[in-house]
């Protein structure tokens, strides 16, 4: 097991998993600027390191991550340029963009940027206790690391036009009928399961993996005859590397 510290995010890897695990439990992980960074500075990390087959994300504390750190809002000219300065850096693009299957588990509070960030992962384990919102438009805007697409994706227009207008607080069990989560734990059960998750992720072949993904994504946003015929070539292409590297 190899093991990294930064200021807001903890990392190691085991077993093929990457483990990041945002750290700033006294303003229950709040996301900041210094976090964007360090968040970037390590999935850059995790995208390039061979020896990683999986990615967990998780949060030191009592939340997962209760949004974004409001005391630096004070510190800008206006609220639009405080959330600017924050999204210079495409960290969203980043996680979206890791060849690496990557899950979130999520417990405590998991509120605005928090609940971006277990959107963009592609499996969501949620603690039974766990407390969900996305109160962005009190303060006048809307989510702007992906909210308003994952959101819709995954509960559609209906479900995620009532979380956007409302901001309302909502449970583990409603954020897994509407499609929010994969999967949701006892509380005492939430890493030990996520782990489990991430070690057989680890396990399968990449390849495989990644196709997979292809295959969902892309086939989504296809009429069935032509998803059809991409999950034949993404298959053929999984089983056969060779012949994609060299063109054929």
């Amino acid at each position: 097991m190899s093991q990294s510290a930064f200021e807001t995010l903890l990392y190691r890897k085991s077993d093929g998993v990457a483990h990041i695990s945002l750290n700033r439990p006294r303003v229950l992980n709040a996301y900041n600027i210094r976090m964007r960074d360090d968040f970037s500075q390590v999935l850059s990390a995790v995208r390039d390191d061979p020896e990683v087959r999986a990615v967990l994300i998780t949060g030191q504390g009592r939340a997962f991550c209760a949004g974004a750190d409001l005391t630096e809002f004070g510190t800008a000219p206006s609220l639009a340029r405080a959330r600017q300065v924050r999204w210079e850096r495409d960290v969203w693009g980043q996680l979206c963009g890791l060849p690496q299957p990557v899950v979130a588990a999520v417990h405590g509070y998991c509120i605005g940027s928090g609940l971006e960030i277990a959107l963009l992962s592609d499996l969501r384990i949620a603690a039974e206790s766990t407390v969900f919102a996305m109160p962005e438009l009190r303060l006048g805007m809307i989510p702007a690391a992906g909210g308003t697409q994952t959101l819709l994706r995954n509960a559609g227009p209906s479900c995620a036009l009532d979380l956007l207008f409302t901001g309302r607080r909502f449970g583990a069990a409603e954020a897994l009928e509407m499609r929010l989560l994969t999967r949701v734990a006892p509380d005492q059960q939430l890493q030990p399961a996520a782990w489990e998750i991430a070690r057989t992720l680890a396990s399968r072949s990449p390849a495989g993996l990644s196709a997979a993904r292809t295959a969902l994504q892309e086939g989504a946003e296809m009429p069935l005859a032509r998803a059809l015929r991409l999950e034949a070539r993404v298959a053929a292409m999984s089983m056969f590397p060779q012949s994609r590297r060299k063109g054929s």
